[in-house]
């Protein structure tokens, strides 16, 4: 350890079978605190590389549980979250849209870290009982179309580095992390990022992964498509900045996105948006994030335009309420 860090400090970079090995070591508690917080704090300090990250991401899904799921083609929609902006549940409200079009999805989530309610939040708060039991989830997502996965149950590395995480006063590139260690490993994905920074780092990610991808930024800091104002998207097709009007959408107040003061109140608007009874600025958020992630997985054979339409179809029918109704129920 004492070397690799003499090789940050020199702003040299580290392999990616090196710091997969330095992850499991990680978890087989050879380095001592003090080493282990340099590590975090010298990659935060140097900036971390793609293949840096490929490599603790190895180790996290080594030493982790996986989960094979009997499915063909399923997407994730996350955003790396850290935007500071607390609003409600877009990207699980969305994955629930997206399975009530008829699309697989498998949600890789944790409880909130920096907002009011996180995606375990939302959905622990409707009596969902989290599981580990491969048997249930590839059930859940064969008879459902969606199975949630909670990050706890399967990343066994993050525990060996959470206290280290708490006490330091700035994120690590353990918050990059979380995005890309599904522990099913999906084939297709769609991210959302505060910063165009972060949109490049995944974007060569993704091409090293070989997965099909899109990555959204709001341009004005949020990690998802807000609606607020321009935002852009990048995929393994194209890279193109859009105004809200460019999808038929008026542009959202800040106001309108909060996600509330308490989780209740995130749930609330979480069963809004499912219900079809929520302000247009909320279901049009959600529209327009589940929209680009449907385009992912339809490998961008169909138009944006088209996407809005099949995810509007799910909410308006009633088919995504009836999905997350079937889920809860399945999973209580």
């Amino acid at each position: 350890m004492k070397e690799f860090l003499n090789r940050i400090l020199n702003h040299e970079e580290l392999t990616r079978e090196e710091t997969k090995n330095i992850l499991i070591g990680i978890t087989q508690s050879k380095y001592s605190t003090e080493q282990v917080t340099a590590l975090l704090t010298g990659l935060q300090m140097r900036g971390i590389t793609v293949d840096e990250l490929l490599g603790f991401r190895d180790g996290i899904l080594e030493t982790g549980i996986p989960v094979p799921l009997k499915c063909d083609r399923y997407i994730d929609v996350v955003g790396t979250g850290g935007d500071r902006k607390n609003t409600f549940n877009i990207s699980t409200t969305s994955c629930f849209v997206i399975a009530g079009a008829g699309y697989k999805v498998a949600k890789h989530g944790n409880y909130s870290a920096t907002s009011v309610s996180g995606a375990s939040n939302v959905i622990a708060n409707h009596g969902v009982k989290f599981t580990d039991d491969l048997d249930q989830l590839n059930r859940c997502i064969n008879e459902v179309g969606i199975v949630y996965l909670h990050a706890q149950l399967f990343a066994r590395a993050m525990k060996f580095v959470g206290p280290i995480r708490k006490a330091l006063p700035f994120p690590t590139f353990f918050n990059l992390l979380g995005p890309i260690v599904n522990p099913s490993q999906p084939q297709c994905q769609l991210l959302g990022v505060a910063t165009l920074d972060q949109m490049r780092l995944y974007s060569n990610v993704y091409q090293k992964i070989g997965i099909d991808y899109g990555i959204v930024n709001s341009i004005d800091g949020y990690d998802e498509i807000s609606l607020t104002g321009n935002f852009k998207v990048t995929t393994n097709d194209y890279e193109r900045i859009f105004a809200p009007a460019d999808l038929g959408f008026n542009i959202a107040k800040p106001e309108e996105l909060k996600g509330g003061a308490t989780e209740e109140e995130a749930k609330q608007i979480f069963d809004a948006v499912l219900e079809n009874r929520a302000q247009l600025a909320q279901k049009n958020i959600v529209l327009a994030n589940a929209a680009f992630g449907i385009q992912v997985l339809e490998k961008g054979q169909k138009s944006i335009e088209e996407c809005i339409e099949i995810a509007r179809e799910s909410i308006d029918s009633g088919r995504a309420l009836k999905t997350f109704k079937k889920f809860v129920e399945l999973n209580s």
